[in-house]
């Protein structure tokens, strides 16, 4: 019989360097709707996606920060990823 077990989506867990790697911005949220347990984040992150999905390349910078600031009680090595991807996205923006 066939094995109908979920599949992982999460990397290897031992593969390090995937989470030492930056993100861009549009997996960070990604990274969010399927990796953290929290139901409020996830839903943000969704939003989120759907906002730049209509609003396009205007609206990324505002998305990101929203998600953000909703990851406030993610935490792990993804979490952290995530958290060092938009933080950085943001810095980048702001100074250009």
């Amino acid at each position: 019989m066939g094995d109908d077990s979920p599949e992982t989506i999460d990397p290897d867990p031992g593969d390090e360097g995937d989470f030492r790697r930056d993100l861009g911005v549009i997996e960070a949220i990604t990274f969010v709707t399927r990796s953290c347990p929290s139901g409020v984040v996830v839903e943000a992150a969704e939003r989120a996606l759907e906002a730049i999905k209509e609003g396009g390349s205007d609206v990324i910078q505002q998305q990101a920060y929203f998600v953000l600031t909703a990851l406030q009680g993610w935490r792990g090595d993804r979490a952290h990823q995530v958290h060092r991807s938009l933080t950085r996205y943001l810095e980048q923006a702001q100074s250009q």
